[in-house]
Parts: structure tokens; C-alpha cells; sequence
């Protein structure tokens, strides 16, 4: 079938549904550190069949960014539709509904207007529980069904051949090529839920969020995926020795990784890849489970990473920079009858924007102020480049860093009075952001007008 008819049998589809008052269901599919190095995005050696094959279905943001690099400040911000300096949530440690008892959030809203609401996994990082105490990943409040199992499921999935990268120094930096299937597995039983639910519910109306949580670490998956990314195959990031020296503040710590060989650099990524090709295979079962029961025509679908990741650039293994690889994510959306299905744009998209954007074809009301706006004219017209600031936050301690980035530049201030320093990087030549031209007085035109962006976002910034 031509791609123009099997849109405007889509498009018919969505005409009809709409015409009945049948209300748009919500999948949200959101991916634990997931970094854009995916068969969709350019990367050959990264097996993603899936989440490339809904990519192909629905628009993909080349040019997606989260508005904080670590797992609870970004979700907080995405399923408020607040920023995190708003929130005052920029740490893993303090809940949502700590400090916003009554703020509605997005499954919430969709809860409110009697939706069916599950959330499955990893949605919201930390939560409130229903006696009051912080838990990982509850929600009371948003969800009518909550599930979640996290690491190895069974005894079976426990054994298998792995290591600590660090010698026990850092806890969090092993890797297991685990025995049995993707059943043993955590998130193989988040996908069977998330099945489950959509067949019990596929009458809709329904708000689902499913969260995988790989590839977070510790790196565990079933050894066949590990089997899939020969060791002596996996290259390692390439850094020119030419690059300028990093601030002290780039990077979280400058010796936390100092002691890697290149054998652990490689055992390192390729068990990033086999986790993300496991959370891929996961998608795939909800995926499949959509077409066989033809939920595709009135299901919104999205997919996300919450944050993005170094794999040795930098000389870091981590989240947690304003570098365009620690705030760059991918981010897939599926909108049925949608003009721009089945193409990718370069507009910019933030995190911000994912609120507005669902409550905008969904024909519901903000709960409150939305820091964002709707993707929608994107989503509408394909071909269409939409240019926004893009904004992200990361703390060190007493210190924090604000980033901007903007048509091909990124800049960063290190403090509000700037006393950290300061990087400007020029995205026509350096894709990675190796060679900081903030003091370069040919770029001065191009910092001062960053800079004032850069204060335009984050209202405590100095002049």
C-alpha cells in the first residue's frame, strides 16, 4: 500500500472516531536512560528493530531535549508540564507530591476525566505511597492500577557471567549476562502487564504509561541479547586530543571512571547495548499488541528516554551533563490521522512540551499554568521546522548549570553569577561539543545573544 493512502485511511479512521465522540487513548512508553543511539537515529550498530519501526510510523524528533539529565527531576517536569527550577525538584531525593501534594499531573488528569489509568513500571521516579512515605515509582493520586517488578524477577534470572566494572568502588557498575528469558527479567513482566491491560481495557478510554528500566543500570539482561554485540566489536568513543579542557563543573567527577581499560570501556557499552536491545524487544511486545488488536487509530503513542547518556565521551559513563549527550533524548510520537506520520523533523522539542501537546488533541483543559506549548503544528506539517530554545538544568552540589540550545549552538553558565564558567559550542562543527568558544572573541556576537536566551529561560540568572 502507497504511504499516501495509508494515511488517509488513518486520517479517515481518526475523522470517524472523532465524529462518534470516541475519546483518544494515551500509551506512554518511557525508556530508563535511554540515550538517541538507535537504528532510527543513525546508529547501525545499535539492533532496535521496534522502537525504529514505530519511528517509521510516527514522527521522530531529531532534535528533542529533557529539561533536567537525571531520572526524578525530568519526570517530575514532563508530567507537570513544569519546569524543574518551578518544581524546585532537582535531585533524586525529594517527591513530587513532597513538595506539590495537590499539583495534577498528566495520568491524573486523564484519571480525572474517567479514564482507565495504569502505570506500569517506571513512570514517576519517587513517589508518595498511599501512608504518606516516599516510594519509588507509586502514584496514588494517578494511577487506578499500578505494577512494577524491578531487576532480575526469579532465581533463574540472578545467575549468569558478569562482573563489577569498578572493583566494588562504585556499586551501581556491574553488568550480568543473565541465564533464562526475558520472563526473568523485570521489565519482561512489565511488557506482559502492559499486554494484559490493553487487552482488558482496549475498549478504552485509557491512559497508560509503561516504563522500562533498562538500559539503567546495573546492566542486566538475558545473555542472547549480550550475545548479539561481540566484545571485539564494540568500538569506543574516538576523543580528540586537541579538545579544549573541561571546567570543573562539566563533569560530576573527573576520576570516577579514570582507572577504566579499554576491555572495561567495551564490556561497559556493549552491556548498554544489550540492555537497550532487550527494553527494544520489550516495546515490541506492545507494540504487537496494538496491531493485533487495532488500537493504532485511536491511541496517541509515545515514546521517550528520560535522559541522555555518555557512553566514554567526555571520558564520562554516566548521565547528569548539560552536554548535548546528557540533555539530547529521543522522542517518538504516534498521533492517529496526523499529518506529519511517517516522517522526522528537525524542529526543537522540549520535555516541557509533551503536556500540552496531548491535552491539545485530546480536547482537555490545563490543570494548571504549562510551562510548554503544543507540538501539534509540528505534529501537522510535515516538513516543517519549528525553532525554540531548548533548556536544561543540572545541579553540583551548591552549584548549578544552566544550558541553552539554539539553532546550532549550545551555551552554558556554570552558577548565576556565572562564577563557574562558562562553554559555548558551535553544533555546524562540533557535534559533541569537544572545543569551547565562549572566550573566542569571533564568536562574541553569538555568546551575547545566547546569553540573554540563556536569561530569558532561567529568570534567576544574572546579567
Amino acid at each position: 500500500m502507497k504511504k499516501t493512502a495509508l494515511f488517509a485511511g488513518m486520517a479517515c479512521a481518526f475523522a470517524l472516531a472523532a465524529q462518534a465522540g470516541k475519546p483518544l487513548n494515551v500509551l506512554l512508553i518511557a525508556i530508563d536512560d535511554l540515550r538517541p543511539q538507535l537504528g532510527c537515529y543513525g546508529a547501525p550498530d545499535m539492533l532496535t528493530p521496534n522502537i525504529d519501526r514505530l519511528a517509521a510510523r510516527g514522527v521522530k524528533f531529531n532534535q528533542a531535549y529533557c529539561q533536567y539529565p537525571v531520572c526524578n527531576p525530568s519526570r517530575a517536569s514532563f508530567l507537570t508540564g513544569k519546569r524543574p527550577f518551578e518544581l524546585e525538584i532537582v535531585s533524586n531525593t525529594v517527591a513530587l507530591r513532597q513538595k506539590w501534594p495537590d499539583i495534577v499531573t498528566l495520568p491524573q488528569l486523564f484519571r480525572n476525566q474517567g479514564y482507565f489509568t495504569a502505570g506500569l513500571g517506571k513512570i514517576l521516579h519517587l513517589g508518595i505511597n498511599t501512608e504518606g512515605k516516599p516510594q519509588l515509582f507509586v502514584d496514588p493520586a494517578s494511577w487506578v492500577h499500578f505494577f512494577d517488578s524491578l531487576g532480575p524477577a526469579t532465581k533463574l534470572g540472578r545467575k549468569g557471567e558478569g562482573r563489577n566494572l569498578t572493583g566494588g568502588a562504585l556499586e551501581w557498575c556491574h553488568w550480568l549476562a543473565a541465564d533464562g528469558g526475558d520472563e526473568d527479567q523485570g521489565d519482561g513482566l512489565i511488557a506482559a502487564e502492559a499486554v494484559r491491560m490493553l487487552e482488558e481495557h482496549r475498549a478504552g478510554p485509557f491512559f497508560i504509561g509503561v516504563g522500562f528500566h533498562k538500559p539503567h543500570d546495573p546492566f542486566i539482561a538475558p545473555k542472547k541479547y549480550f550475545d548479539l554485540y561481540p566484545l571485539d566489536q564494540v568500538k569506543l568513543a574516538d576523543e580528540p586530543a586537541d579538545r579544549s579542557p573541561m571546567l570543573k563543573l562539566s563533569l560530576p567527577s573527573h576520576t570516577d571512571f579514570a582507572g577504566f581499560t579499554d576491555q572495561e570501556r567495551r564490556e561497559f557499552k556493549r552491556a548498554y547495548q544489550a540492555c537497550t536491545t532487550f527494553a527494544d524487544a520489550q516495546v515490541g511486545k506492545v507494540l504487537d499488541t496494538l496491531d493485533r488488536l487495532g488500537l493504532w487509530d485511536n491511541t496517541i503513542v509515545l515514546l521517550l528516554g528520560d535522559n541522555g547518556y555518555h557512553l566514554g565521551e567526555h571520558e564520562w559513563w554516566n548521565k547528569v551533563t548539560v552536554y548535548e549527550l546528557g540533555a539530547r533524548v529521543p522522542l517518538l510520537v504516534w498521533v492517529p490521522g496526523g499529518k506529519g506520520m511517517g516522517t522526522a523533523t528537525d524542529s526543537t522539542a522540549e520535555f516541557v512540551d509533551l503536556f500540552p501537546t496531548i491535552i491539545d488533541y485530546c480536547g482537555l483543559e490545563a490543570p494548571h499554568k504549562l510551562s510548554g506549548k503544543s507540538l501539534r503544528p509540528v505534529l501537522e506539517s510535515p516538513g516543517k521546522t519549528v525553532e525554540q530554545p531548548a533548556y536544561t538544568q543540572v545541579s553540583r552540589g551548591k552549584a548549578m548549570g544552566y544550558s541553552v540550545r539554539s539553532g546550532r549552538w549550545r551555551f552554558i553558565q556554570w552558577g548565576e553569577d556565572g562564577s563557574g564558567g562558562f562553554e559555548l559550542y558551535d553544533h555546524a562543527k562540533d557535534e559533541l561539543e569537544y572545543y569551547n568558544l565562549a572566550n573566542d572573541p569571533e564568536h562574541a556576537a553569538a555568546r551575547k545573544k545566547l546569553e540573554q536566551l540563556l536569561r530569558d529561560g532561567f529568570p534567576m540568572v544574572e546579567n
